[in-house]
């Protein structure tokens, strides 16, 4: 018999298996192939499964006139035919601006009977930079060490860097004319805002500069940001329409969280998909999880067992210099405020689906109702590592931590929640 938390592991790896992009982009190019044209067809890949993305393009598309895949360090993998790059996330580096060099190059130059294949996946954004001159690497990597301290939203964000870039935006449309493009999107992002994936190179941008400069001011980050920042958002906003362009979602979060819903219930699990919006700051959404929870568990009846399933994306707002990610820091919080007021058992997980979580080689956490009092035994304090976000640290001297390495795709974060009520007759299932 499966431990409860063997049971979370696997069916973390269900969501994972569901979003495989080479299997979704399969399907998309079967049910919306890309327009015939007369000239060359180039495909660009963009984001942390742009590398099963190609394969799969290459395969089908025959013959391919140029390829190219920007992808992060951990998913980097030569491919016959194709130039493989990779560049630097969650802050971009001279290897991210090489990229986005690339991007513009292989995309500029074409006509109007050639055509673009773009695959878009998530961690983009900071995959491939070309900043708006006179912006340079250096100033682009400190807004965006801002912006992930700041506690924004992944769609504020993505409207500041937006505004930064000639990529994104619709940037690649732009550099890309008079080509036809047609994107093919792995979403990793709640809603699936098609604007908002890898900053959307393709689409049009979330909103305007001045309201990119307003989210700043409103952040309280925007007197540490560079001079050279602040007078490309001072400057006047240039109106300009889009070349056109088709769109594809190929797989998203929210089919991932369908497929751990039917694994639990194929585990014997009362099943449900609490919700797919779980957005903040992680303190938050450790409360929504464990009131969910315990709000079931006042019926359930002896050795019932249930599943609560979450997607999104969250935020922390660092207030300390240790090491973790969003995933592990909610991980730690649940364990934290479940250890005392959740009944029976339980155990709680939170990964990202792009195997890394953070600056960090987790991809998230795993807690049980012993993991806090475990981290004391220690001899650790896990509330002041909890204070200087050193969640890492934490997870790691209770066995939480989940390490995937990288999965090739990315559909934003999956939190499981597996509760079993007590049976005396029963063994732990922890």
């Amino acid at each position: 018999m499966l431990t409860l938390r063997q049971t979370a592991l696997d069916l973390f790896q269900q969501a994972i298996d569901r979003a495989d992009p080479a299997v979704a982009l399969a399907n998309a190019l079967e049910t919306n192939p890309p327009k015939q044209t007369p000239g060359k067809t180039v495909v660009v890949a963009l984001g942390k499964a742009a590398v099963p993305m190609m394969r799969q393009a290459m395969a089908i598309l025959e013959p391919v006139e140029r390829a190219l895949v920007v992808t992060n360090a951990e998913n980097h993998t030569e491919i016959p035919g194709a130039r493989v790059l990779a560049g630097a996330h969650p802050v971009p580096d001279e290897h991210s601006l090489n990229a986005g060099r690339a991007m513009r190059d292989a995309v500029s130059g074409l006509r109007t009977a050639d055509r673009i294949i773009a695959l878009i996946s998530g961690g983009g954004s900071a995959l491939a930079v070309l900043p708006e001159p006179p912006i340079q690497l250096q100033d682009k990597a400190a807004v965006n060490a801002a912006l992930l301290a700041s506690g924004l939203s992944i769609n504020e964000m993505n409207l500041i860097r937006q505004h930064m870039s000639q990529l994104k935006g619709g940037g690649l449309l732009r550099l890309a004319s008079p080509a036809q493009i047609t994107s093919y999107i792995l979403s990793d992002v709640i809603g699936d805002d098609l604007r908002a994936i890898a900053s959307g190179p393709t689409v049009a941008p979330i909103g305007s500069r001045a309201e990119a400069k307003q989210l700043m001011h409103t952040a309280g980050i925007w007197e540490q940001l560079p001079e050279t920042v602040r007078d490309h958002f001072n400057a006047p906003e240039l109106g300009e329409d889009l070349p056109d362009t088709a769109q594809c979602l190929v797989g998203s979060n929210r089919h991932s969280l369908d497929a751990v819903r039917t694994g639990a219930t194929a585990c014997g699990f009362d099943a449900q998909v609490v919700s797919d919006t779980l957005i903040g700051d992680v303190s938050d959404a450790a409360t929504k999880i464990i009131e969910a929870t315990k709000s079931a568990a006042l019926s359930a009846e002896p050795g019932q067992k249930m599943a609560f399933i979450f997607g999104g994306e969250t935020t922390v707002a660092l207030n300390g210099t240790g090491k973790g990610g969003r995933n592990q820091e909610l991980a730690l919080r649940v364990a934290r405020d479940g250890s005392d007021t959740l009944p029976g058992h339980w155990v709680f997980l939170s990964g990202g689906t792009d195997g890394r979580d953070g600056p960090t080689d987790a991809a998230g956490g795993i807690v049980d109702r012993h993991s806090w009092a475990t981290i004391k035994k220690g001899k650790a304090d896990p509330a002041a590592l909890l204070a200087n976000n050193d969640s890492y640290q934490a997870l790691s001297r209770c066995s939480g931590l989940i390490k995937t390495g990288g999965t090739g795709t990315n559909v934003a974060d999956v939190q499981i929640m597996l509760w079993q009520a007590d049976e005396p007759t029963h063994s732990n299932p922890d």
